[in-house]
């Protein structure tokens, strides 16, 4: 049972309970029940009250907000990325932001290779096709798609993610090429050739996007990008929307540019129900469930709690964004 003493923490959506019972054993917590994220007047409402913040990438957590929460010790961020987080205006007031690296890397890397594979062998054009009672017959041009095994992968973000789709792909055989804009160590099991992106993005069968997003990293995927690749190629981001230029990507589909797309993510979130992509039967999207997996959203949301309660406590975030504020 909570008592007033207890700190106030604010969560920003319903959590696995791994992580939520800790929380309530622990401090006094105000849950938003509702699928979608808190308003921001809400948000920043609720975090006047809070100790700590749990948020999510959807939750702004801007100067503005700081201000209005002088009582904020810690910001728990249940995500690797932390863009929609002023990291500098908290550090400026003193507050540590937490975030879970790391743990989204092999769930991830799975996910993108799925994507791969169903864009390649046109998996969610079957299943509509079947289902809107298409299927008449065996034919020899039916849904011919993309050969896996041998073909070229380019990566873009050669990290974590990056390294562990490339462990994939040497299963299938296939030529793995990168790029990435700051120096890469690759382990000495791993082959891959590094070349400038202009390179990856001509060369590639596949292109894989990992890299996080930063002003330099914005619209990297553009028209010009896309002119550059394979008529044969195909698209999959699993890193941030706003890394690919939608209306772009949506033209170069309907020209035939390339061949397809598989994304687990889109600018904005969630996709406008009007978007041309969703009129496309050349572009797989899902609904930003690379992590979704029991076991990693598990960890995730231990390691949040872990840095939440370590920040109320007055103690180093063992997973801290701005270790310049200690």
């Amino acid at each position: 049972m909570t008592t007033p003493d207890r700190p106030a923490v604010y969560v920003t959506r319903r959590i696995p309970d791994a992580g939520l019972a800790r929380l309530r054993e622990a401090c006094r917590v105000t849950l938003w029940e509702d699928e979608l994220p808190p308003p921001y007047a809400v948000l920043r409402a609720e975090s006047a009250r809070a100790d700590g913040l749990l948020s999510l990438l959807s939750d702004r957590v801007d100067a503005a907000l700081l201000d209005a929460a002088p009582n904020l010790r810690v910001i728990s961020q249940m995500a690797v990325g932390y863009d929609n987080i002023d990291v500098r205006a908290a550090t400026a007031r003193g507050i540590p932001v937490g975030h879970t690296p790391g743990v989204l890397t092999e769930t991830t890397a799975d996910f993108a290779f799925a994507l791969l594979m169903a864009a390649a062998r046109r998996v969610s054009e079957g299943e509509r096709f079947v289902r809107d009672g298409r299927w008449r017959t065996w034919g020899p041009m039916l849904l011919m798609g993309q050969d896996i095994h041998g073909a070229t992968l380019g990566i873009v973000g050669m990290g974590r993610i990056g390294q562990a789709v490339a462990r994939r792909a040497s299963g299938f055989a296939m030529r793995v090429i990168y790029a990435d804009h700051g120096p890469v160590a690759l382990p000495p099991d791993l082959y891959a050739e590094r070349l400038p992106l202009d390179d990856v993005l001509a060369q590639a069968d596949f292109v894989s996007l990992h890299t996080p997003l930063t002003p330099e990293t914005t619209h990297l995927i553009d028209a010009r990008a896309l002119a550059l690749m394979k008529p044969t190629a195909i698209l999959i981001n699993t890193a941030r929307g706003p890394v690919v230029d939608q209306g772009a990507l949506a033209a170069a589909l309907a020209d035939g540019v390339i061949a397809g797309a598989a994304l687990d993510v889109t600018d904005p979130e969630p996709i406008a129900p009007d978007d041309p992509l969703l009129a496309l039967d050349t572009c797989l999207i899902v609904p930003h469930i690379a992590s979704s997996s029991v076991a990693t959203r598990t960890r995730m949301v231990v390691m949040a709690v872990e840095n939440l309660l370590a920040g109320l406590a007055g103690e180093r975030l063992p997973y801290c964004v701005n270790p310049e504020v200690y």
